[in-house]
């Protein structure tokens, strides 16, 4: 497995965990913590919703991260002069003269006096 893969495989991952937890936000303040009883023993409303924050913003930054490290990843394996995509459309050149284009000289016209 390339080191891409598993950058790929990690992001797809954090990815996941980030929408999970912005789904659970809700931006009136209901949420998760609105919908699991018992809060005073997780250490109430507020500290759910720091947790939920902290949270988004850790995994946002993680996923920029990855994102940037996996970027730094490619060998350069496929740079520009090894693409398969620019050898087939390159097409040889090819000396075929051109027929010079035939001009027709203009009419004079008189000068006026």
């Amino acid at each position: 497995m390339s080191t891409f893969s598993i950058f790929l495989v990690l992001i797809t991952i954090v990815c996941f965990l980030l929408i999970v937890v912005i789904m659970v936000q809700n931006p009136k303040g209901g949420g998760l913590s609105s919908t699991i009883s018992g809060t005073q023993m997780l250490g109430g409303v507020q500290k759910t919703t720091d947790f939920l924050d902290k949270s988004t913003w850790t995994l946002a930054t993680i996923l920029i991260a990855l994102i940037l490290l996996s970027s730094l990843s490619f060998t350069g394996s496929l740079s520009d002069t090894d693409s398969k995509l620019i050898e087939k459309t390159e097409a040889p050149a090819t000396n075929t003269p051109v027929a010079p284009v035939q001009q027709t000289p203009a009419p004079a016209t008189p000068a006026a006096k």
